[in-house]
């Protein structure tokens, strides 16, 4: 039997994000391997290909995406160098995972979206919680009709510690946190479109820096066309640990999904009750990251359509960019 071509995979971006999924393309993808990394940054790239092991190690992403012994590209740059990167990859033939969000602006994600369309590549965008169990299932379980019809939705993010207020860009809260959720409420609504969303934010864990543009708190209600109704929070500090969830209700019952716990340990002492939380996104979701980047790799070689595509992420931005509309102009935005 002939033995299967090894996938080379290039990582484009050498920092938290990208050297998380380094890691996995390095040690946890069957039939893959990490070729060569790409870092803008002086000396941050070669210092990841050294841990790892890694050969090739370039300074400007061009030159990674010229090298013909790469079969497919990890893109977990800054967000706003997403679309020219996918754009880039696409015209070189590449096989695309690009860390969500794909795009900032629609029009941006639509050249990547048609880019990667016309080259006949593998575009695959990294929403993680479609690889995640409970959302997976729950997702599953719709599908089936296991709890009738969708009625009302609900996903939810917290990260732990809001550290460097200043160096948050404008309208992250909708872009790159929230972006999650919309994602998981078209997900676990499959086959619904979002036709109004209205969205109030504020900065309420570092208030002096909301006049330079942070927002930190927000929660957004989306109406879908399928009637249901659907509410997706997000909050910059959650002192109790790293928390996603997600919620289901239909006319035959409900599902959840997602939590904090590090584990099913539970401590019942003279202090109270008691479980340990997660405190990174690596580690409450790290089966879902390295699934997501072996899922990749499968459609690299059996050409099918992955299970986060350039549409589902054009579907999360429309929802995103009409929660900007809708603080700026303080009422709800029709789709």
């Amino acid at each position: 039997m002939k033995e299967a071509k090894m996938i080379r995979l290039g990582l484009i971006g050498a920092g938290r994000m990208g050297s998380f999924h380094a890691q996995t393309a390095a040690r946890h993808i069957p039939g893959a391997c990490l070729a060569a990394i790409a870092d803008p940054t002086q000396g941050q790239a070669a210092l990841l290909a050294e841990k790892l092991g890694v050969q090739k190690v370039y300074i400007d992403p061009q030159q990674l995406l010229d090298d013909p012994d790469i079969d497919g590209v990890l893109i977990a740059s800054p967000a706003r160098t997403h679309a020219e990167l996918v754009i880039s990859a696409a015209q070189a033939g590449k096989g695309i995972f690009c860390e969500k969000p794909m795009a900032i602006t629609l029009e941006e994600l639509d050249q990547a979206i048609d880019a990667a369309d016309k080259a006949g590549v593998t575009l695959q965008v990294g929403f993680n919680r479609r690889f995640a169990k409970g959302f997976q299932t729950a997702h599953q379980d719709v599908v089936a009709g296991r709890i009738g019809t969708p009625q009302l939705l609900r996903s939810l993010t917290r990260d732990p510690a809001l550290t460097n207020p200043a160096g948050v860009p404008q309208w992250v809260i909708f872009l790159e946190t929230l972006i999650h959720d919309f994602d998981a409420l078209n997900y676990l609504n499959p086959g619904a479109k979002a036709i109004e969303v209205y969205a109030m934010a504020d900065a309420l864990v570092a208030p002096a820096y909301k006049d330079k543009g942070l927002l930190d708190t927000a929660i957004v209600t989306i109406r879908f066309n399928n009637g249901a109704l659907a509410t997706a929070e997000a909050n910059f500090q959650a002192v109790y640990g790293y928390d996603v969830r997600g919620e289901v209700f239909g006319s035959a019952g409900m599902l959840t999904m997602g939590g904090i716990a590090q584990s099913d340990l539970v401590r019942y002492v003279a202090d109270g009750i008691q479980t340990d939380t997660m405190r990174m996104d690596t580690d409450l979701l790290r089966d879902a990251y390295i699934a997501e980047l072996n899922h990749f790799v499968d459609c690299l070689r059996t050409g099918e359509t992955p299970l986060a595509t350039g549409k589902d992420a054009r579907a999360a931005l429309v929802i995103a960019r009409a929660c900007i509309e809708s603080v700026q102009q303080g009422k709800p935005v029709r789709l």
